[in-house]
């Protein structure tokens, strides 16, 4: 097993995981010229989630991943390091100095896949149409500095603003800023099921069975006008059901790629092994795991629970003993390798204490030892997971001051049930949106976030946030993103624990493998190729 080290400064990208289902090894990428790729994430609309590839709903890895092939926006993320370049969109700028005024051009001649034209009057439809539909997800909120959208002629577009927000063309570079046909999508209604149609670089086709996804085709688009240079004319997306299945499927042949998720113990396995069809490679990675708190629950309502909670976990054991060197502990939402990031949480707690933990429940007369369930999901981040979550609970029983149990779910469930606050303390996972401090802080504490969490703190929404955002030189905003990971520290509304690496295993005959993954764990497919095998 080759392995390849990929060192790109941090890019960016979003929450986690999705999309799948089963396919047999007869069909395997020998029988046709579709580049596979596997994946062992699921992928299902149900009653509580009957839209999952809407632009308007979408908020997670998975979905997003199809939607960044499909469905166009006016910016993009670049594959290396810089800020977003015009994707749909010709141009785009600030035209004021106070970053609340921003003009997009399209490109000139760009289409639909279905052969319609796209106008601004589209994107003005698209994006107006997310805010107004609003929906539960929280992915609007990405949006929620607009305050007018503007169209001049069928190809220029004005946005208004607010308040300063230097991170907005970032926000356009997001699928709930995709450009949909209003044809195919109603304004005051989510688009039930898997159906895709959008100008991007890829048609989408889902084979579904059971409300889930069983196969999934994409198919280069040949009227595609946009910034990414597209290296194949098909790529076919297959469910595993465990990453060793799905590690047997590439070493014999059967897919061409694996990406997320790969077990800690298989890439150790691969990282050792001493075959030459398959490399392994790893790149930089913002995914964050934390713990939330439904700070409105009896159990943890009172601060002091959450910051003992805060003081007994100990991040290099529970890193060491799951993830080894393929993550690292994580004092702040902010990854330390974006810039504002402060360890705030080692800056109050220090190394994990006992008798200081003992301490802060005493003095808030809290009785010991405290009873609570931690939640998790058992098919979304890994299988590692469940492991995670049983050192978890070990770490804080063993402190004698809390009883804790804790209790799996498949995400289907796990996600509809930490929305309506059923949930006292639940696991998750981010994958940012874009590569800065405020996407690892708006979404958890201003209003609306996507945890739909009942902490409100009116100085950070108010002030700090809309301050930091005025700093075009993200540098100039730290200041502000520090106090806001102070305040986290102190209040605990959630609890980071861990920044992880991504890893891709790839045939040694497919080319652009490090760039199949952006930092926040999205696929770009179009980075595939087929070259010669080494």
């Amino acid at each position: 097993m080759n392995r390849k080290t990929l060192v790109l400064p941090a890019v960016a990208g979003l929450l986690t995981p999705v999309l799948a289902a089963c396919g047999g090894a007869d069909s395997g990428s020998k029988s046709g010229d579709a580049i596979v790729v596997g994946t062992t994430d699921q992928f299902t609309a149900t009653s509580d989630a009957p839209a999952p590839l809407d632009p308007a709903y979408a908020y997670d890895v998975g979905t997003w991943n199809i939607l960044r092939q499909s469905v166009q926006t006016l910016m993009a993320q670049p594959k290396g390091e810089g800020a977003p370049v015009p994707d749909a969109a010709e141009s785009c700028s600030f035209t004021d100095s106070g970053s609340e005024r921003y003009a997009c051009k399209l490109r000139e001649g760009l289409t639909f896949a279905s052969g319609d034209a796209v106008t601004a009057a589209d994107v003005k439809y698209s994006i107006e149409r997310a805010l107004h539909i609003n929906a539960d997800s929280g992915v609007s909120a990405l949006l929620n500095t607009i305050d007018t959208i503007e169209t001049q002629g069928d190809r220029e577009i004005v946005f208004h603003l607010k308040t300063a927000d230097a991170t907005f063309p970032y926000k356009l570079s997001t699928p709930v800023a995709g450009i949909v046909n209003p044809k195919d999508y109603q304004k005051d209604k989510l688009r039930d099921g898997f159906d895709v149609d959008g100008s991007g670089p890829y048609t989408f086709k889902a084979e579904v069975k059971n409300d889930a996804v069983v196969s999934a085709t994409f198919t280069k688009n040949p009227s595609y006008k946009g910034s990414a240079t597209i290296n194949n004319d098909k790529v076919e997306l297959r469910a595993f059901a465990d990453a060793d299945a799905m590690g047997d499927a590439v070493d014999k042949g059967d897919i061409d790629v694996m990406t997320r998720t790969m077990s800690p113990a298989q890439i150790q396995k691969l990282d050792a092994g001493s075959g030459d069809k398959v490399d392994l490679v790893d790149m930089p990675g913002l995914e964050i795991r934390y713990l939330a708190f439904n700070t409105d629950a009896p159990t943890v309502k009172t601060k002091a629970v959450r910051q003992a909670m805060a003081q007994l976990i100990n991040r290099g054991e529970l890193v060491s003993k799951v993830y080894g060197t393929q993550a690292e502990p994580l004092y702040s939402l902010v990854p330390a390798t974006i810039t504002g990031h402060s360890n705030s949480f080692f800056n109050k707690y220090g190394n994990p204490s006992v008798d200081k933990a003992k301490s802060l429940l005493a003095k808030a007369g809290i009785t010991t030892p405290v009873k609570l369930t931690l939640h998790y999901t058992t098919d979304h981040y890994g299988s590692a997971t469940k492991q995670e979550f049983e050192i978890l609970q070990r770490q804080l029983n063993d402190s004698g001051l809390f009883d804790a149990s804790i209790q799996g779910h498949p995400w289907s469930a796990f996600r509809p049930a930490e929305r309506k606050g059923q949930y006292d303390v639940y696991g998750m996972g981010w994958f940012p949106d874009f590569p800065d401090a405020d996407n690892f802080i708006a979404p958890f504490l201003d209003k609306n976030n996507f945890l739909g969490s009942p902490y409100t703190n009116g100085t950070i929404q108010h002030t700090l946030i809309p301050q930091s955002r005025r700093e075009a030189d993200r540098l100039s905003a730290d200041k502000s993103l520090t106090e806001i990971q102070d305040t986290v520290a102190e209040d605990v509304p959630v609890l980071p624990l861990w920044q992880g690496k991504q890893y891709v295993a790839a045939r040694d005959d497919i080319t652009g493998v490090a760039y199949a993954l952006n930092s926040s764990s999205t696929l770009q497919l179009w980075e595939l190729g087929r070259g010669v095998s080494g």
